[in-house]
């Protein structure tokens, strides 16, 4: 089934639209398994269901845009997370930075501080902190020219290799019953290894993330220490965030 739910996704992607009778016959399973299938794929908030098949979602969409175009994205918004988080950033030594640019908001403020230690899978890092004084180590992995990150095998395994104060992450949604969600595997498997190394764990996420849903799930909320947003949430989320003993910050 999940082989089936991907290449229904790549022929969504590149079609724009499909039937339930035409993709019962390619994939040799009956209407109804495909209904399920594309429902499971509504939930993701890819696709649309319409009467008799799906069009994708455009707004999907927007989860796989260059960096540098994600940096203009709820810029605002990044900025004041980075600056509410800064003072309990500077008191850590030991950081492990995701390649998000919410997180790379908070690790720009850091510049000045030479006795934190940051390992993150981006690449834009380097850039960014060019003459800086805080001392960066990479990941290393296959190179995600996208997102400008590292990934696979090889940056998981460095990562088990260190021991941080902070894993330092965004995401792509948040939901009470769900948990913490990101659009690729890929990604959302390297921030799994850096929460399994951190003796705490920051969410930085913007208002537009609260009760939304993505591809994978990668953090339970029993494993987060601080989540930081733009806008004080609902007070459902307050209480909830009360209850799982978060600390939140807005």
């Amino acid at each position: 089934m999940k082989n089936r739910l991907e290449h229904i996704r790549e022929q969504v992607k590149n079609e724009k639209k499909v039937t339930v009778s035409e993709l019962s016959k390619i994939y040799k399973v009956t209407e109804e398994t495909i209904r399920r299938d594309l429902e499971k794929l509504e939930k993701e908030g890819f696709l649309t269901r319409t009467f008799g098949g799906a069009v994708l979602n455009s707004a999907s969409q927007k989860e796989h845009i260059h960096f540098y175009k994600r940096t203009s994205i709820n810029q605002k918004e990044k900025a004041k997370i980075a600056q509410l988080f800064k003072e309990v950033l500077d008191q850590k030594r030991t950081i492990a930075a995701d390649a998000s640019t919410t997180v790379m908001e908070a690790i720009r403020l850091l510049k000045a501080n030479r006795n934190i230690t940051v390992l993150s899978s981006s690449t834009e890092i380097f850039r960014e902190m060019t003459g800086s004084e805080i001392h960066i180590l990479s990941t290393g992995g296959v190179f995600n020219e996208d997102s400008l990150s590292l990934q696979g095998n090889l940056a998981k395994e460095n990562i088990r290799r260190y021991h941080v104060d902070l894993a330092l992450l965004s995401c792509k949604g948040l939901d009470m019953d769900k948990g913490i969600m990101d659009s690729s595997e890929r990604e959302a498997d390297v921030k799994t290894e850096m929460v399994k190394q951190a003796l705490e764990v920051a969410l930085l996420a913007d208002h537009t993330k609260f009760e939304r849903t993505a591809f994978v799930q990668f953090l339970d909320w029993d494993k987060v220490t601080y989540l930081v947003t733009d806008e004080r949430p609902s007070d459902q989320w307050v209480e909830f965030c009360k209850e799982k003993e978060i600390t939140l910050i807005y």
